[in-house]
């Protein structure tokens, strides 16, 4: 089976470094750039489920992936929303590292699975049950040569990756998920899962871009 794994293109807010979280914020004009472009690369390429955060962003990027095609029809969960970044929503990163330095410093360094993403937030710890249950029973309705679109957000992706990789939360900021992201996991199980494309995005930004978002 195999699994493309998407990240939501660009939003207002992640180019300003702004916490978004669960805040439904839409695409921006490059974000609906973005994910138009990553529809057509992948226009030729079936797919069997299609799953996605219910957050608009995410939504709106798996709409284009599936514009082409009358089947399957897209289902929204919400155990792929975005991590609740609780108090922090709305602020800009650079705000929230002057008024929460301690809380902020192990966020960006090294959260783990138990570190609050704000106060009053979720952990990766949370992210990571709630999104790997999704993929579990998703993973359970494909067939061999099955193909699953999972569309999410910086967070969800991150742990998924993580724990495919067997790397600990601890690191989930050692690789990027750049707005409208394609990852591709393979395997003949969900257990057996190998990273065939990480980050991949060729259809919207230039070959070793350094865009970087300061914020989920």
């Amino acid at each position: 089976m195999n699994i493309l794994l998407v990240r939501h293109g660009e939003t207002a807010w992640n180019r300003e470094g702004r916490y978004q979280g669960r805040t439904d914020i839409p695409l921006s004009p490059d974000g609906e750039r973005q994910v138009r472009a990553l529809g057509e690369r992948l226009s030729a390429t079936p797919i069997a489920v299609a799953i996605a955060s219910p957050l608009s962003r995410a939504r709106t990027t798996a709409e284009a992936i599936l514009a082409s095609r009358s089947e399957p029809v897209l289902e929204l969960d919400a155990g792929l929303l975005e991590i609740s970044h609780g108090a922090w929503e709305g602020m800009l990163a650079s705000d929230v590292e002057l008024s929460h330095a301690e809380l902020f410093g192990v966020w960006r360094t090294a959260p783990g699975r138990s570190s609050p993403a704000g106060p009053g937030a979720e952990t990766l710890g949370d992210v990571e049950a709630r999104a790997w249950a999704v993929l579990e029973n998703a993973c359970a309705r494909l067939g061999a040569n099955d193909t699953l679109l999972i569309t999410a957000h910086d967070a969800v992706n991150r742990v998924i990756l993580c724990r495919v990789l067997g790397l600990p939360l601890e690191r989930v900021w050692r690789f990027r998920q750049a707005p409208a992201a394609l990852n591709i996991l393979s395997g003949p199980s969900l257990d057996d899962l190998q990273i065939v494309r990480l980050n991949d995005s060729e259809h919207s930004q230039p070959m070793l871009s350094t865009s970087q978002h300061r914020a989920l």
